[in-house]
């Protein structure tokens, strides 16, 4: 990883064709051009999914495939120009995104660009090449801490606090796999993102931490274990309350043709959800439908607390007029971000439209990789890329254990993506959530039985009231369950 964060301006266009900085860095030369698909000599000891930069105007591309020395690279940005003999340069690092303070509020593309930013020095196109730092590097950040130097920590422990937004508390967490004694911590007071906060000792070495820090968007932030949901999430909307019940932790998924409200539903999800933190990523969407949501968001006031949305709401913006490989790793950057927040205890929302046209740019990619395609012209490989990203969702234990509320992270995918591929004249708009659960029971789960009903038994909780007795039965709505007190009927009833 980088070590240093720096730089608003990374580059623009940052080398000349023939004479690249190529200082610590690997270097190749391009071979093939198949659109977005490149093919590239020269990288001897580039891994799988390590960042690339092709090209006169060094573009973001990621490696998909090895093929004895051949490299193949998909190019996040309009290659528009680039031919065979143009430099290709890797640092030999995943792709990773930047995770700290200042995610929320903000708007990206696919690959983490600010498109704010963006816009403020290119207009309203993306200049190609151009890369700013995710988060402001300027920009200084009340940290407070919440533990002495000489303690023993370990990963996932909170160590201080910084106040993101109103609505937002940021909690400053030792990353997975550093554990140790912290030799020291700053004390409270304003820093950026780049100043060395904290420094932690073991038998490995020291670790120093800063408030920002990257990390593989292809990797599962790491937590103690996965729990079974039973927590309702509340939607707003209720007849998907009343009729289609989802669970915190669980997965869920708008179907539907053209046109028919999939995306404005999914708006009132993020919109109205009983969540802490909205993660809403347009993967291949109409431009006039981003317009809508990134127009409207900043005037929505939460009623719940009197603030704006955006004040708890990160946007990854990837239209369908941008590259098609973006898309592909559009929502790898979504619910990277989600786990981040996650891992702080918060509930977060991830809204993921769509997962079809996601589908749609594996099966380009895949044709222009000569792939054997499968049925409807999608690669054979569609449901592993699914269930891949899909599992990351889930009611999970942090790695701070039991003394912090558990949180989930929930999406959604096409009916049967084990099976079936998704239909290119079905468009799917997902939508899922994460959260924690400040009762023991969900207020719907504390209604007693009726006269003449008795529960169902089983280990979970019981409670009495008037000689009744009522259980929970762990479903995945937490609603609890009775049944008729005369067995021989055989009548029950949710």
């Amino acid at each position: 990883m980088d070590d240093k964060l720096t730089g608003k301006v990374i580059s623009v266009n940052g080398f000349d064709n023939g004479s690249a900085d190529t200082d610590g860095m690997l270097t190749g030369r391009v071979i093939s051009v198949n659109g977005p698909i490149v093919k590239a000599l020269g990288l001897e000891g580039i891994r799988m999914f390590d960042i690339a930069e092709v090209g006169p105007d060094r573009l973001i591309g990621e490696v998909i495939r090895l093929i004895g020395d051949v490299t193949v690279i998909q190019v996040y940005e309009d290659n528009t120009g680039l031919m065979p003999g143009d430099w290709v340069l890797s640092s030999s690092r995943p792709l990773s995104v930047l995770l700290g303070p200042g995610l929320i509020a903000n708007i990206y593309d696919g690959i983490q660009r600010p498109l704010v930013g963006i816009s403020e020095m290119c207009g309203h196109y993306i200049k190609k090449g151009i890369k700013l730092s995710p988060l402001d590097v300027d920009k200084k950040w009340e940290f407070k801490p919440l533990i002495k130097a000489g303690a023993e920590v370990k990963e996932g422990d909170l160590i201080g606090e910084i106040p993101e937004s109103p609505l937002v508390m940021h909690k400053v967490l030792i990353p997975p796999g550093i554990s140790g004694r912290l030799t020291s911590i700053a004390g409270s007071g304003e820093y950026t993102i780049e100043d060395e906060v904290y420094t932690v000792e073991n038998g490995d070495g020291t670790h120093r931490g800063k408030l920002a820090a990257y990390w593989p968007v292809r990797k599962p932030r790491p937590s103690r274990r996965n729990k079974k949901p039973f927590i309702p999430l509340v939607t707003g909307q209720r007849v998907i309350d009343t009729f289609f019940p989802i669970a915190r932790g669980g997965t869920a998924t708008i179907p539907g043709g053209f046109g028919t409200g999939k995306t404005m539903t999914q708006h009132a999800l993020a919109k109205w959800c009983n969540a802490d933190i909205i993660v809403y990523i347009g993967c291949g969407e109409r431009g006039n439908e981003m317009t809508d949501v990134l127009t409207d968001f900043p005037k929505l006031i939460d009623e719940r607390n009197g603030r704006p949305l955006i004040e708890r709401t990160v946007m990854i913006a990837n239209t369908s007029n941008m590259p098609v490989p973006a898309r592909e790793v559009s929502i790898y950057t979504g619910v990277t971000i989600a786990e981040y927040y996650r891992d702080m205890g918060y509930s977060v929302a991830v809204m993921a439209d769509s997962t079809s046209r996601w589908a749609e740019a594996l099966r380009e990619l895949a044709s222009r990789l000569g792939d054997m395609p499968a049925e409807e012209g999608f690669p054979p490989y569609l449901a592993t890329r699914l269930a891949e990203f899909y599992e990351r969702a889930g009611l999970v234990e942090t790695l701070s254990g039991p003394t912090v509320i558990s949180a989930s992270l929930e999406r959604s995918h096409p009916p049967g993506a084990t099976s079936r591929s998704p239909s290119p004249s079905t468009r799917r708009a997902s939508f899922g959530a994460s959260g924690r659960w400040t009762r023991p029971w969900p207020t719907l789960a504390t209604i007693p039985p009726s006269a003449g009903q008795t529960a169902i038994p089983n280990t979970s909780r019981t409670s009495r009231d008037g000689g009744r007795t009522w259980t929970t039965n762990g479903c995945r709505s937490g609603v609890r369950s009775w049944v008729s007190s005369s067995r021989t009927t055989g009548s029950s009833r949710s």
